[in-house]
């Protein structure tokens, strides 16, 4: 693997949601985590991203990640070679979602972050199993670390993001569409959709996995990733 790759992580975390594939696939080649957090819109952020980003690249994003990387592709697709899409939506987000954003600023911006995190987002992210507890914990301290400047930034920047489906219509690179069979949140309808509007794309749906599939199942997902970075 010689193609650089671009990882972005979802919202209110960092590199280490990453961390089993960032151990395989950097020795292979140059891997990197970008920053969804600096704005407060997807556009924005795309082209932040895309100012430091090589020349050419491959792309993966998770969740919030993943709204960015069709955002980064929409603005540059001559310079995205890959594209992986990991339990994301590719739709505007919904009006039942956008009545939650308010309240959940408003008490983070009044110091209840870690209750906005524990309560009302955490316990939608993983499915049931041995690591469960930990991988929550390892959650909460992504959050904790990003702060509550993030979460306002990048509840704003999903609230109000663009519909993408015509993007994906016009993708024409290799791409993997992935997700957890049990992923509440991006369900697995999201991304049969988005499989279907990518021409050739592969969908993989990882048993045992809700939301954050690559440290729920890391070792199904890094090969799952290691098999789209070395498809031509």
């Amino acid at each position: 693997m010689t193609l650089p790759l671009l990882l972005l992580p979802g919202m209110m975390c960092d590199a280490r949601l990453f961390a089993p594939q960032l151990e395989v696939l950097s020795g292979c080649g140059p891997v990197t985590v970008g920053d969804t957090s600096a704005y407060d819109s997807v556009e924005t952020l795309a082209e932040a991203l895309l100012a430091d980003a090589p020349p050419l690249f491959a792309l993966g994003g998770l969740s919030m990640g993943g709204i960015v990387a069709i955002e980064m592709i929409r603005q540059a697709p001559e310079r995205i070679a890959k594209l992986c899409l990991m339990d994301t939506n590719p739709l505007a987000e919904a009006d039942a979602v956008k009545y939650r954003r308010g309240p959940q600023i408003a008490k983070v911006q009044a110091g209840q972050l870690g209750h906005v995190m524990r309560d009302e987002m955490k316990p939608n992210y993983l499915t049931e199993g041995p690591q469960r507890a930990a991988i929550l914990d390892l959650c909460m301290q992504m959050a904790l670390g990003l702060g509550a400047d993030a979460f306002v930034r990048q509840s704003v920047a999903l609230r109000d993001r663009r519909d993408q489906c015509d993007t994906l219509r016009g993708v024409k690179v290799p791409t993997l569409v992935l997700c957890g069979r049990d992923d509440r949140l991006c369900p697995v309808a999201r991304h049969t959709l988005m499989h279907e509007l990518v021409e050739g794309s592969v969908l993989e749906i990882i048993e045992g996995a809700g939301h954050l599939p690559t440290l729920e199942q890391p070792r199904h997902t890094t090969a799952a990733l290691i098999r789209w970075m070395e498809e031509s």
